[in-house]
Protein backbone atom coordinates (compact mmCIF):
# COMPACT_ATOMS: atom_id res chain seq x y z
CA UNK A 1 0.00 0.00 0.00
CA UNK A 2 3.08 2.34 0.85
CA UNK A 3 4.92 1.72 -2.33
CA UNK A 4 1.80 2.75 -4.32
CA UNK A 5 1.46 6.03 -2.41
CA UNK A 6 5.12 6.79 -3.02
CA UNK A 7 4.28 6.12 -7.20
CA UNK A 8 0.80 8.00 -6.86
CA UNK A 9 3.14 11.04 -5.22
CA UNK A 10 5.85 10.72 -8.15
CA UNK A 11 3.28 10.68 -10.20
CA UNK A 12 1.82 13.92 -9.07
CA UNK A 13 5.06 15.90 -8.71
CA UNK A 14 5.94 14.45 -12.37
CA UNK A 15 2.85 16.21 -13.62
CA UNK A 16 3.61 19.38 -11.64
CA UNK A 17 6.86 19.61 -13.10
CA UNK A 18 5.56 19.21 -16.54
CA UNK A 19 2.58 21.60 -15.97
CA UNK A 20 4.29 23.87 -13.79
CA UNK A 21 8.23 23.84 -14.54
CA UNK A 22 10.28 25.89 -11.81
CA UNK A 23 11.80 29.13 -13.61
CA UNK A 24 14.55 27.76 -16.79
CA UNK A 25 13.88 24.31 -16.03
CA UNK A 26 12.17 21.55 -17.98
CA UNK A 27 11.98 17.72 -17.33
CA UNK A 28 14.01 16.05 -19.99
CA UNK A 29 11.09 13.67 -20.99
CA UNK A 30 13.03 10.57 -22.63
CA UNK A 31 14.31 10.12 -18.78
CA UNK A 32 11.36 9.29 -18.07
CA UNK A 33 9.99 7.08 -20.65
CA UNK A 34 10.61 3.66 -19.16
CA UNK A 35 11.02 4.74 -15.50
CA UNK A 36 9.11 6.90 -13.08
CA UNK A 37 12.43 6.38 -10.44
CA UNK A 38 15.24 8.42 -12.42
CA UNK A 39 14.30 11.62 -13.81
CA UNK A 40 16.58 14.26 -16.00
CA UNK A 41 15.49 17.90 -15.07
CA UNK A 42 17.19 20.20 -17.78
CA UNK A 43 18.62 23.54 -16.14
CA UNK A 44 19.45 26.79 -17.73
CA UNK A 45 21.68 29.38 -15.38
CA UNK A 46 19.23 32.42 -14.31
CA UNK A 47 19.51 35.52 -16.25
CA UNK A 48 21.63 38.38 -13.79
CA UNK A 49 24.09 35.58 -12.03
CA UNK A 50 27.15 33.85 -12.44
CA UNK A 51 25.56 30.99 -14.56
CA UNK A 52 23.63 33.16 -16.92
CA UNK A 53 23.61 30.89 -19.91
CA UNK A 54 24.63 28.13 -18.94
CA UNK A 55 22.95 24.90 -19.23
CA UNK A 56 22.90 21.91 -16.63
CA UNK A 57 21.04 18.45 -15.85
CA UNK A 58 20.10 17.44 -12.76
CA UNK A 59 19.63 13.86 -11.70
CA UNK A 60 16.93 12.78 -9.70
CA UNK A 61 17.01 9.23 -8.04
CA UNK A 62 13.69 8.06 -6.09
CA UNK A 63 13.59 4.90 -3.75
CA UNK A 64 10.67 2.87 -2.86
CA UNK A 65 10.79 5.03 0.68
CA UNK A 66 10.22 8.00 -1.15
CA UNK A 67 8.59 10.39 0.07
CA UNK A 68 10.11 9.62 3.66
CA UNK A 69 13.26 9.42 2.49
CA UNK A 70 14.94 11.76 0.07
CA UNK A 71 15.88 11.90 -3.49
CA UNK A 72 19.18 11.14 -4.64
CA UNK A 73 19.91 14.40 -6.57
CA UNK A 74 23.20 15.36 -8.24
CA UNK A 75 24.34 17.32 -11.50
CA UNK A 76 25.45 15.01 -14.72
CA UNK A 77 26.29 15.27 -18.20
CA UNK A 78 29.22 16.97 -19.37
CA UNK A 79 28.74 20.48 -17.56
CA UNK A 80 29.03 20.17 -13.96
CA UNK A 81 28.40 23.72 -12.24
CA UNK A 82 31.75 25.71 -10.81
CA UNK A 83 30.30 26.27 -7.31
CA UNK A 84 31.34 26.12 -3.54
CA UNK A 85 28.79 23.84 -2.68
CA UNK A 86 28.93 21.48 -6.09
CA UNK A 87 31.33 18.83 -6.41
CA UNK A 88 33.26 18.30 -9.82
CA UNK A 89 31.33 14.23 -10.00
CA UNK A 90 27.73 16.04 -10.18
CA UNK A 91 27.47 15.41 -5.70
CA UNK A 92 25.76 18.61 -3.81
CA UNK A 93 26.28 19.64 -0.25
CA UNK A 94 22.89 20.55 0.42
CA UNK A 95 21.06 19.90 3.44
CA UNK A 96 17.54 19.00 2.22
CA UNK A 97 19.11 16.66 0.01
CA UNK A 98 19.78 14.66 3.28
CA UNK A 99 19.61 15.64 7.29
CA UNK A 100 17.33 18.09 6.66
CA UNK A 101 15.04 16.39 4.26
CA UNK A 102 10.87 16.52 4.42
CA UNK A 103 8.16 14.67 3.23
CA UNK A 104 6.72 17.91 2.65
CA UNK A 105 9.29 18.61 0.64
CA UNK A 106 9.07 18.20 -3.07
CA UNK A 107 10.97 17.83 -6.56
CA UNK A 108 9.62 21.32 -7.05
CA UNK A 109 11.38 22.58 -3.55
CA UNK A 110 14.53 20.77 -4.25
CA UNK A 111 14.48 22.25 -7.58
CA UNK A 112 14.00 26.04 -6.31
CA UNK A 113 16.98 25.13 -3.69
CA UNK A 114 19.11 24.43 -6.24
CA UNK A 115 18.60 27.50 -8.31
CA UNK A 116 18.35 29.51 -5.72
CA UNK A 117 21.75 28.00 -4.33
CA UNK A 118 23.21 28.69 -7.88
CA UNK A 119 21.91 32.24 -8.36
CA UNK A 120 23.59 33.52 -4.93
CA UNK A 121 26.31 32.30 -5.49
CA UNK A 122 29.44 35.23 -5.67
CA UNK A 123 32.24 33.42 -7.09
CA UNK A 124 32.80 30.51 -9.34
CA UNK A 125 35.01 27.74 -7.64
CA UNK A 126 34.60 23.85 -6.42
CA UNK A 127 34.59 23.05 -2.89
CA UNK A 128 37.90 23.42 -1.28
CA UNK A 129 37.98 19.42 -0.56
CA UNK A 130 37.02 18.91 -4.44
CA UNK A 131 40.07 16.18 -5.47
CA UNK A 132 40.08 14.14 -2.00
CA UNK A 133 36.27 14.29 -2.00
CA UNK A 134 35.77 13.09 -5.53
CA UNK A 135 38.77 10.13 -5.34
CA UNK A 136 37.26 9.09 -2.18
CA UNK A 137 33.19 9.07 -2.29
CA UNK A 138 30.68 6.66 -2.59
CA UNK A 139 28.99 7.11 -5.67
CA UNK A 140 25.48 8.04 -3.97
CA UNK A 141 26.10 11.11 -2.97
CA UNK A 142 23.57 10.56 0.19
CA UNK A 143 26.31 7.66 1.61
CA UNK A 144 28.07 10.92 2.42
CA UNK A 145 27.93 12.51 5.89
CA UNK A 146 28.52 16.07 4.86
CA UNK A 147 29.41 18.79 6.91
CA UNK A 148 28.01 21.57 6.03
CA UNK A 149 30.69 24.36 6.50
CA UNK A 150 27.97 27.45 5.86
CA UNK A 151 25.47 29.05 4.51
CA UNK A 152 26.58 31.01 1.81
CA UNK A 153 28.87 31.13 -1.07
Amino acid sequence: CKVDDGKKRLQKELLALQNDPPPGMTLNEKSVQNTITQWIVDMEGASGTLYEGEKFQLLFKFSSRYPFDSPQVMFTGDNIPIHPHVYSNGHICLSILTEDWSPALSVQSVCLSIISMLSSCKEKRRPPDNSFYVRTCNKNPKKTKWWYHDDTC
